[in-house]
């Protein structure tokens, strides 16, 4: 059983950068590769990013490649997603999930966070 909570949403100029936190409990953690999703109002579940278990592999969605860095810190028990020169279409409510490493199917991820707003203003 693993239980997320994300944090470091908010409201940031397009251009600008963020970084959002997802703090794990749970003992198996490390044992899990990381998702991050993001659903914009009206629109369907997007996958953003995921990172391997050891934090090696990464993969991205086209629409972030080349400004988003996830990364993890399993002695925190935390995943980060860093997104740079954010934009208008970047506002959304993401969330972070735990399962299949590279999964871009939603339904594959096992446990999920309850989100944060990222709204980016022009």
């Amino acid at each position: 059983q693993v239980q997320l909570v994300e944090s470091g949403g908010g409201l940031v100029q397009a251009g600008g950068s963020l970084r959002l936190s997802c703090a794990a409990s749970g003992r198996t953690f490390s044992t899990y590769s990381m998702g991050w999703f993001r659903q914009a109002p009206g629109k369907e579940r997007e996958f953003v990013g995921a990172i391997g278990w050891i934090g090696v592999s990464t993969v991205y969605a086209d629409s972030v490649k080349g400004r988003c860095t996830i990364s993890r810190d399993n002695a925190k028990n935390t995943v980060y997603l860093q997104l740079n020169n954010l934009k208008p279409e970047d506002t959304a409510v993401y969330s972070c999930a735990a399962g299949p490493f590279g999964a871009r199917d939603a339904g594959k991820y096992n446990y999920w966070g309850q989100g944060t707003q990222v709204t980016v203003s022009s």
